[in-house]
């Protein structure tokens, strides 16, 4: 009986020892075979372009890791209940792994973040692209790191035009007084009282109701979020006047980036190079395509010259007054490719 119980002790000790060398080296990596199921927040609605470039995104990631990594996409803000600011808290905290957000919205927690979109900082698209693509691109990826996100590409919501129900926008005049949603961005808050209007912030989930209910005068967002959340239904007026350029980062939790080995990080990386380069594409595609149909259902569109823009241009000089001190005169300085 005692040869019978020595031998079974020698049969789990050997097992043990098994398990534990089949587990050795695994703690704190996703190397295995499990599948993992990965969330992704996009914050406009289902059908716009940041949807698209998400969804491309985790076709690509699931291809090149066998199926091994699932990326689910939330559009319309549904993960943090149509809070934009909160959206980038959980992607900080991992409680989210994966988003697509404004830098807009990255700069409720960090103004740097807003040097983007300072107004009429660039000149073109291809300026935009080269700053993105340089040593301003890099510098927001650092600021990234140093929120806890690793940033996996740029992609674009585009310059930002506004629409009204009160008439066109030609003139300051124009704007004199007006209510307008702006995002939270104080540097937008700034930015519209130089140009005198009466700038309000909501959560872009209540535009639509207020626009509608006339609680707001206007609002001001790229064509393709104007699209996707039907605000043509509810405007009468939208003026060009691509006076803020708005991008899109598609950020990774980076205790989650971690986890991963060098291989799937590079797929990662590379995956969202693509998605971004894709997206940008399929929005400047669709871009003067929207412009048109705004006009065929029912908007009246204007689009400024660039002499018409110079009164705005000049209106706004005191929030680069205001902000080289926040921002960095430096950071700003690498956008305008100084």
């Amino acid at each position: 009986m005692k040869k019978v119980i020595s031998l079974i002790m020698v049969i789990v000790l050997i097992l043990g020892l098994a398990g534990c060398s089949s587990n050795s080296g695994a703690t704190g990596n996703n190397q295995g075979s499990e599948k993992q199921v990965l969330n992704m927040s996009v914050t406009s609605a289902s059908g716009s372009t940041w949807e698209k470039g998400a969804l491309y995104f985790a076709d690509l990631v699931k291809q090149r890791t066998d199926g091994k990594i699932e990326i689910k996409v939330y559009p319309n803000e549904q993960l943090s209940g149509g809070n934009q600011g909160k959206g980038v808290e959980m992607l900080m905290s991992g409680s989210t792994d994966l988003t697509f957000h404004s830098n807009i919205i990255y700069s409720i927690m960090d103004e740097r973040f807003g040097v983007i979109s300072l107004p009429f900082l660039f000149d073109s698209l291809d300026d935009v692209d080269a700053s993105l693509a340089g040593a301003g691109g890099e510098e927001i990826n650092k600021i990234l790191l140093e929120k806890g996100v690793m940033g996996l590409g740029f992609g674009e919501n585009g310059y930002r035009q506004i629409t009204t129900n009160t008439g066109p926008i030609e003139t300051l005049d124009d704007l004199k007084g007006l209510k307008i949603r702006i995002p939270g961005m104080k540097m937008y808050t700034s930015l519209f009282r130089a140009l005198g209007a009466d700038p309000l912030t909501m959560n872009f989930a209540e535009v639509f109701t207020a626009l509608q209910q006339k609680t707001i005068d206007g609002q001001e967002n790229p064509p393709d979020t104007i699209q996707a959340s039907k605000i043509y239904e509810v405007q009468d007026y939208m003026t060009v006047w691509d006076y803020s350029y708005d991008a899109i980062i598609l950020g990774m939790n980076k205790v989650k980036f971690d986890s991963f080995d060098a291989e799937t990080q590079q797929i990662l990386i590379d995956a969202g190079k693509e998605a971004c380069e894709y997206q940008i594409k399929i929005n400047r595609e669709l871009a003067s395509e929207q412009i048109k149909f705004f006009d065929e259902n029912g908007m009246k569109v204007n689009v400024l010259t660039n002499e018409q823009r110079a009164p705005f241009r000049e209106a706004v000089q005191p929030v680069y007054d205001e902000y080289e001190p926040i921002m960095g005169v430096e950071l700003i300085d690498l956008f305008r490719g100084k």
